[in-house]
């Protein structure tokens, strides 16, 4: 495993990175973005300082610490491979800050939330109706760069920031974040989904990157309480949309009496029953950025892993993160711009988003979907922290070796979600 270093102006830090052009591009049509890894990496070293992981079996992942220490994308095959993450190479070129969101792309970046109610960071306490006109990203993870730390494993890159920030019932935070990355290898993915799984995602023919975040935030202010408003950790995962994408959530099965819904799905309006379907394995999300729409598992029905599949260029992505055993002991913020909020510590475990037109006549945000996962909230100490990890997985290959992959992971058959879906 390499650590490399390029910079803002293009210049190579490290040895062991190659810094080239004239890789051949993939159409817009087949990713979503018309770069390749290699295009998109070199794109944003002209801009800001790119760190890059990267090893033998030609993963790649590129970290940009001024742009809040997100990942901002990766990939399985080399320079020359796709680049999965959704890169806003039109708003990076235009060098201006934006007080609502910096929408610089990023396929993991770390918020902390709730984003609505009345403990929402993104609302101020004058706000009565909490919608998108009033919605602004607190700038403690909005905009400024994060800190490298020095030390530590070579093959992963450390960053640390300080935040200051306030919610809608005026409650002041301080708190220090930390942000680790690192690739993982096979026996990390033995851990998490089992010997037979990771010794597919690694085997001849099979192009896979695989990285997890680790986050924590300690809290430097004075101790937190529930009634004042508490904070936690959310990680949000921008990747390339396409017209044959689909987001699977797998959940805990059971009766609504005894679980309550399966999905939360009104955040932003209903969504159309063609984009959104409850199998009795997993709920099916259309990923392909041609309409806005979010979704959400709650404590009593969600499970630790997710992903989605693109049918176009047979790539399966795995989510994995930390949760508690028994999520419903937690306390999860509610997300739900809505006031009055009914149960602000009840909220969903995971999250998937679908970018679009937030009203006709009107540009989205850009051609991605995301897909999220949340820690509780706790009542901090002064001096107490709060950690989670989040992993994310691309694998390419041949889809029967997908859907083997697919059906012992996420639970679902893979010919029976894109009939299902895409109707063949």
């Amino acid at each position: 495993m390499i650590l490399s270093f390029l910079g803002f102006p293009r210049t190579v830090l490290a040895a062991g990175v190659a810094v080239g052009l004239g890789i051949t591009s993939l159409s817009a049509s087949e990713k979503g973005t018309p770069m390749s890894y290699g295009e998109a990496r070199d794109f944003l070293a002209k801009h800001t300082q790119v760190i890059e992981l990267k090893d033998e079996s030609g993963a790649r992942v590129a970290i940009t610490p001024e742009y809040q220490g997100r990942v901002m994308t990766s990939s399985c095959d080399g320079a020359a491979g796709a680049s999965f993450g959704f890169i806003n190479f039109d708003y990076i070129k235009a060098g201006e800050l934006n007080k609502h969101f910096n929408n610089y792309g990023g396929e993991e970046r770390l918020w902390l939330s709730p984003e609505g109610g009345p403990f929402s960071l993104w609302f101020t306490p004058e706000v009565k109706k909490q919608t998108l006109a009033d919605w602004f990203t607190p700038p403690a993870f909005n905009e400024g760069a994060w800190k490298v730390v020095p030390g530590g494993n070579k093959a992963e890159v450390r960053m640390s920031v300080p935040m200051k920030l306030s919610n809608a019932s005026a409650a002041n935070f301080e708190l220090d974040a930390i942000r680790s990355v690192r690739l993982l290898k096979e026996k990390d993915l033995a851990e998490l989904f089992g010997k037979a799984a990771a010794e597919q995602m690694t085997g001849k023919g099979v192009k896979r990157v695989a990285y997890e975040t680790g986050n924590q935030i300690t809290n430097r202010g004075p101790a937190m309480t529930k009634a004042k408003g508490l904070v936690s950790m959310w990680i949000l995962g921008m990747i390339n949309s396409g017209p044959e994408t689909v987001v699977v959530v797998p959940y805990k099965p059971g009766s609504e009496d005894q679980l309550g819904p399966v999905v939360k799905s009104d955040y932003f309006g209903s969504v159309p029953a063609d984009r959104l379907k409850v199998t009795p394995a997993a709920v099916l999300f259309r990923a392909d950025a041609k309409y806005r729409a979010k979704i959400g598992v709650p404590q009593k029905r969600a499970k630790n892993v997710l992903g989605s599949i693109d049918y176009k260029n047979n790539v399966l992505t795995l989510v994995s993160f930390n949760m508690p055993a028994d999520p419903t002991k937690e306390l999860y913020m509610n997300n739900g711009w809505e006031l009055p909020q009914k149960e602000s510590y009840e909220g969903d475990v995971v999250n998937s988003y679908n970018d679009g037109p937030p009203e006709p006549g009107k540009k989205g945000f850009g051609d991605f979907y995301e897909i999220e996962s949340l820690s509780p909230a706790k009542e901090l100490k002064t001096g107490e922290s709060l950690a989670h990890l989040h992993r994310t997985i691309h694998i390419q290959a041949e889809p029967a070796v997908l859907a083997q992959l697919a059906r012992e992971i996420l639970g679902v058959e893979w010919d029976a979600v894109r009939k299902e879906m895409l109707g063949k």
